[in-house]
């Protein structure tokens, strides 16, 4: 951002369409910029309470949903809540009066293992936190790394799979795969207030940023002081990762490596192990002494792509790889299936199918890249198997099943042999009774999605 020699006027980086803070602000000549006595010159703060972008950081705040902070207050009540308090909300920004509350802790568990401790704000503050990272977006994100993909305007997931894929098509067949130990724990304050101060010079936006870097959590119903990290959990928490990381980017492509980041997830490229090994040295040096940041060094490795899965994804050996799923995703998947499926018992068949409906659609929403397709089709042929097995334990009695495969179409003399085979429910879900009795088509009858099918038109429809 460049910043004229008066303080009280900024300007924005060109190109970058109606930004409030790209144009030159005058205080002398407009009094109702002031807002009670201790408010600075209108700047970008004023940006951030600007009706329009607080307008579009409610929306933003209520479509999330998200749980209650501290203070028990939940989405839907933020309304009626900013009626009666933004003015006063807004007068306390505008004077840099504004502290925020502490963070509710919570803990989810990592997709990897392990677990991660999240710090949920209260609705006001991922309001606040939402209209600020609406107006930093458009300053910083215009000099990001091509190569940064995550929690960026039309910036995706799959387009850093997709890239890994070409990455790795054109010869750069090894990859240094980086593992930053407890990222969003470690992050060192002063060392992104640097940053986020060489594009701004608002004093109340970077104090207000420090506060909520700094406020604490809530712990065993105790306030806990946060001298590092940012929290996983806020708005403004993702663009500040990528406004500290992006040092690491610039300094991969000032080296010309070939790299993917998404957020803290990163991978380099390159034709060698022992070009690898040298990247894995001197990257991981650069990190730990000029970030202050950690690399697990028993999690990152030097490998072949197609032994280390990325973002969900993996690739095959071929010379021309095609992108298949990656292991721990399947494992994943059918640990979702097996909660949902677990507590539908005693539910219709129906209800149950309902449920799963979101969590596989969305699932092959995302893996709709993926160019290997029979594991997509296995896991087809599994999520009917555990199907056929909860109708078979709601059966129960010898009577009923017999009655309910033969109204399904097997003969009598086969109902009566296939209930008395005395094997358990998993294997009579997959024995050629219960698939002929509840074929593939019965279950699509009943609104079960195909994740293969859904796959393939995706693919058509792109």
């Amino acid at each position: 951002m460049k910043t004229d020699t008066d303080a009280n006027t900024v300007t924005h980086p060109e190109g970058q369409g109606q930004h409030p803070a790209s144009q030159p602000v005058s205080v002398e000549t407009s009094p109702a910029s002031l807002s009670w006595t201790k408010a600075e010159p209108a700047s970008l703060m004023e940006w951030v309470v600007d009706p329009e972008n607080m307008e579009r950081a409610y929306r933003k705040v209520v479509s999330n949903k998200g749980a209650p902070g501290v203070d028990g207050m939940t989405v839907h009540q933020l309304a009626d809540h900013l009626k009666t308090h933004w003015p006063m909300l807004r007068e306390r920004l505008l004077a840099n009066e504004y502290h925020p509350s502490p963070t509710r802790t919570a803990t989810i568990p990592k997709p990897k293992g392990g677990t991660r401790q999240l710090g949920i704000p209260t609705v006001t503050d991922r309001l606040i936190q939402q209209a600020m990272s609406q107006a930093l977006m458009p300053i910083f994100d215009p000099a990001f790394s091509e190569s940064s993909y995550g929690y960026r305007p039309k910036r995706s997931a799959k387009q850093a799979v997709s890239a890994m894929k070409a990455h790795v098509t054109a010869g750069h067949r090894w990859v240094v795969d980086l593992d930053l130990e407890a990222f969003f724990d470690r992050v060192n304050h002063d060392l992104l207030m640097a940053r986020v101060a060489r594009r701004v010079d608002d004093k109340r936006v970077l104090r207000l940023i420090r506060r909520y870097l700094e406020a604490g959590m809530f712990q065993q119903g105790l306030p806990t002081p946060r001298r590092q990290g940012t929290p996983q959990g806020g708005p403004l928490s993702p663009l500040l990762a990528n406004i500290l990381l992006d040092d690491m980017d610039k300094e991969l492509e000032r080296r010309g490596h070939r790299f993917c980041r998404y957020a803290d997830d990163v991978q380099v490229y390159v034709k060698s192990r022992r070009a690898g090994e040298r990247v894995m040295d001197s990257l991981s040096e650069h990190i730990e002494n000029s970030l202050r940041l950690t690399v697990n060094r028993r999690k990152s490795a030097v490998d072949r792509p197609w032994r280390r899965g990325y973002l969900g994804y993996s690739l095959t050996w071929h010379k021309q790889s095609k992108l298949t799923l990656a292991k721990a995703s399947l494992k994943r998947m059918m640990q979702r299936v097996r909660e949902i499926l677990k507590r539908g018992r005693g539910r219709n068949i129906q209800r149950i199918i309902e449920k799963l409906g979101p969590v596989l659609r969305g699932w092959a929403h995302y893996f709709n890249l993926v160019d290997v397709k029979s594991p997509l089709d296995a896991l087809d042929q599994w999520i009917r198997r555990r199907l056929r097995d909860v109708v078979w334990r709601q059966w129960k009695r010898p009577k009923t099943r017999r009655h309910k495969l033969m109204a399904l179409g097997l003969d009598a003399r086969r109902a009566w042999k296939s209930v008395g085979n005395g094997r358990g429910p998993w294997w009579n879900a997959g024995a050629s009774h219960m698939n002929q009795a509840l074929p593939r088509k019965w279950f699509y009858d009943q609104g079960l999605i195909s994740i293969l099918d859904t796959v393939r038109w995706l693919k058509r429809c792109s």
